[in-house]
């Protein structure tokens, strides 16, 4: 699993350059930060499909992009991993001053996460707009072909179906 992880530092090496101490330390620490700390010597093939992807982002944080772009990150996680690591990427982008652009289609944890948002509604409609503005119960009900009733909760505003 450390040679996954660590195949994120190869950006960072030259053509014939092995990875240092640090480019490992860096690995580890990405392992650790996702919650892998301790499995750096487990097989891949023995991962589960939430382990598979938490090793996935390990090796995005430990490539350290300008831009992250993501595809669905927290599918195949629990909600505790999905907060844990939604909020891991959150504070590498504003820490960092790093672009993060994902795709997710759990408007509940978009409304939490997300400064903006972007509804495609087919047709080449689009709705595009800080989140607090462009995820109402309408613009989802639209969306997703459903209604949907919105809830106050504790990190905002909370979207279920009707």
């Amino acid at each position: 699993m450390l040679e996954t992880a660590l195949a994120g530092r190869h950006p960072h090496l030259g053509r014939w350059q092995w990875e240092s101490a640090t480019d490992i330390t860096i690995a580890e620490t990405a392992l650790a930060r996702v919650g892998l700390a301790g499995l750096e010597q487990r097989a891949l093939d023995t991962l589960s499909g939430g382990e598979r992807r938490r090793l996935s982002l390990a090796s995005l944080i430990t490539q350290d992009p300008a831009l992250l772009l993501l595809d669905e990150p927290t599918n195949h996680l629990d909600p505790h991993q999905q907060i844990h690591l939604l909020q891991l990427l959150a504070e590498q982008a504003h820490a960092g001053a790093r672009g993060l652009l994902m795709i997710l289609h759990d408007a509940n944890l978009a409304s939490r996460f997300c400064d903006h948002c972007l509804l495609l509604f087919g047709a080449g409609e689009s709705l595009a707009g800080p989140t607090g503005s462009v995820l109402t119960g309408d613009n989802l009900a639209r969306l997703y072909g459903h209604p949907m009733a919105v809830l106050a909760g504790p990190h905002g505003a909370v979207f279920v179906p009707r």
